[in-house]
């Protein structure tokens, strides 16, 4: 099975990418030009997710996955060996979607209106406010536990890993945050972020 992940640099789409490599699953990327929307070839994005932004996986039978917790959940049931998820039907399972929804509403929509040039000032105070309090949380959290779930590393932690990767471009201070500072540094130095940091232009 070779499966292709659909992607921009530094995009949401670099958590399933960190997840490909932590697996060690087969895997191709298609970069997705984050101006024309179109793929090397040509191909329109559009044509292959309509919603038009990343990530989407494509399964080798042709069938398309989108939305990033649905897929970092696909990866890792494909070699649950590897013990990035819980078991389906286990408590700490849907500790795990628990925290994917928290992240996916809470943390990467608050970033959401700080990279939207359309965006009034006067409402990006208010939104790295309320970004701020729920990253407040989170480095509570991380007080006593180096992952997001306790002592495992799971498909939640790089999601967290690649939205604070966005504070300084969104211009969101982590000082104060000794906790989310130090997991940041943590997963960064992991043998596969590094790797697809590097695949996606983002380290020399």
């Amino acid at each position: 099975m070779t499966l292709t992940l659909f992607y921009r640099p530094a995009a949401c789409s670099q958590s399933p990418h960190i997840v490909l490599r932590e697996l060690g699953l087969p895997f191709a990327l298609e970069k997705v030009d984050r101006q024309t929307g179109k793929l090397a070839d040509g191909t329109e994005y559009a044509k292959i997710n309509p919603k038009g932004y990343v990530p989407a996986l494509r399964l080798d039978n042709g069938e398309i996955l989108v939305e990033g917790p649905a897929i970092v959940q696909y990866l890792a049931d494909q070699k649950p060996e590897a013990g990035l998820a819980p078991r389906w039907g286990t408590f700490e399972r849907y500790r795990l979607i628990e925290w994917l929804n928290f992240l996916t509403s809470e943390i990467h929509k608050g970033y959401s209106p700080l990279f939207r040039p359309t965006t009034p000032e006067e409402y990006k105070t208010i939104a790295r406010t309320n970004l701020g309090q729920r990253l407040a949380w989170v480095d509570g959290h991380l007080a006593s536990k180096p992952f997001l779930m306790g002592e495992r590393f799971t498909v939640a932690d790089p999601y967290l890993f690649v939205m604070l990767s966005w504070s300084k471009g969104a211009n969101v201070s982590l000082e104060g945050f000794p906790h989310l500072t130090a997991f940041r540094d943590r997963i960064a130095a992991r043998p596969a972020v590094q790797e697809a940091l590097r695949a996606e232009g983002l380290l020399q």
